[in-house]
């Protein structure tokens, strides 16, 4: 981690360019401005603003309202059983196979290896009452 040292540690400076641009109407002035160090640490603040608003501080990145984003996209469907739902174990090298168990979660990431969670009334060797299954691996009651 770089340290920062200043001479003058009471004052900082302000580095503001008289650079116009040709290409654009509406030129921006962008200040550059250096913070003396507190415990060691230097603060480095950038602003842009257009000429003529000198004082106005405008966000570097709009965010459109979260209304917006839900309308546009629709929420996929739940995957695997609901919770609550009555479940019985596929997985032969499982300690509850053909044993039936409750879904206690289940993990909407499609990437998820073992999304369902199913508790058990009985416990297995290690004490636990709990484990994941595969969509594959498990079969829902009616």
């Amino acid at each position: 981690m770089a340290s920062c040292n200043m001479a003058s540690a009471a004052s900082g400076f302000v580095l503001s360019p008289n650079v116009t641009s040709s290409t654009n109407s509406a030129s921006r002035i962008t200040m550059l401005m250096m913070y003396p160090p507190k415990n060691n640490t230097c603060r480095l603040v950038v602003r842009a603003a257009e000429e003529g608003a000198e004082g106005a501080v405008t966000p570097a990145i709009a965010t459109p309202p979260p209304e917006a984003e839900s309308a546009t996209k629709p929420k996929p469907p739940p995957i695997g059983p609901k919770r609550g739902a009555k479940v019985k174990i596929l997985r032969k090298e499982s300690y509850w196979f053909n044993g039936i168990g409750s879904v206690v979660a289940v993990d909407q990431d499609p990437k998820t290896r073992y999304p369902v969670v199913v508790r058990f009334n009985k416990v297995n060797y290690a004490n636990v009452s709990t484990n994941n299954y595969a969509l594959d691996e498990i079969e829902e009651l009616k």
